[in-house]
């Protein structure tokens, strides 16, 4: 499987071979499973006593004329706490029990984890999966609706450029009508959501993949090395993704080592 090589200045150069990964079946359960086992969900619980800090369980009696007994009143059996009495006429309120004010809740939050476990075999297949969406042209469209098409995928470049304003035009050239999309865009939120911690909404934009010992850093655009990459970074199936020349031979020496 081969694709189109672009120098820096987003020139067609030559004709470059892919990695076998690129090949490969996209499993799209197993990423799903692989990204979901991959988020970190904090653990939370209530507070121990939360509900329970005040005697009234067990404190009133269900027997026929006894002392401070509620037998014939016509209430309920529920925990109740005294609030004040005028001889053996006692205020009674319920406490404790779920469905009280104040009480505990009925199934609280434990504070155990929800770690999901998933094992190496299946990680492998889900990266290699991830990479391999990045070069089919359905994923890219089905995750862009606004695209209707798109050039030949994986998009490679031989080199990045030093300053931004050069990449912009490597971008521009290289992505087409897919432009707009590779970076970032950063909007206010509509509605109430700007009073809730979450004023502003931003898209993923395209992310440029690099060699673990290439130096590059652009504002507006998403890079990484190979090395860092995680399955959050291309999950949903089919981000737009540019790969450097280098990053594309060490992810070919990857994929021979695994095997």
């Amino acid at each position: 499987m081969k694709t189109t090589l672009y120098n820096s200045k987003g020139e067609k150069k030559s004709q470059v071979e892919l990695p076998e990964l690129f090949s490969t079946k996209v499993r799209e359960d197993i990423v799903q499973k692989y990204f979901e086992a991959d988020k970190f969900i904090q653990p939370y619980a209530s507070f121990v006593e939360a509900g329970k800090r005040q005697s009234a369980s067990g404190t009133i009696s269900h027997k026929r004329h006894d002392w401070k007994g509620h037998y014939g009143r016509g209430i309920s059996r529920i925990p109740r706490k005294t609030m004040s009495r005028r001889g053996t006429q006692f205020i009674w309120v319920g406490a404790n029990a779920p469905g009280t004010r104040g009480g505990r809740r009925a199934h609280p939050p434990k504070g155990i984890g929800k770690e999901k476990k998933i094992n190496k075999k299946e990680i492998t297949l889900a990266f290699n999966s991830a990479f391999a969406a990045t070069g089919q042209k359905h994923y890219i469209l089905k995750r862009y609706s606004s695209l209707e098409k798109i050039n030949s995928v994986p998009f490679v470049i031989e080199s990045l450029p030093k300053k931004t304003k050069d990449l912009i035009q490597l971008i521009k050239q290289i992505l087409d009508n897919a432009f707009n999309l590779a970076f970032k865009k950063k909007t206010v939120r509509a509605g109430k959501g700007k009073l809730r911690g979450r004023k502003y909404k931003s898209n993923a934009g395209g992310l440029i993949i690099i060699g673990n010992e290439e130096k590059a850093k652009f504002s507006g655009i998403e890079v990484k090395h190979l090395n860092n990459i995680t399955i959050s970074d291309l999950y949903p199936l089919g981000r737009l993704t540019i790969y450097t020349k280098k990053a594309l031979e060490e992810l070919n020496g990857e994929n021979k080592n695994k095997k």
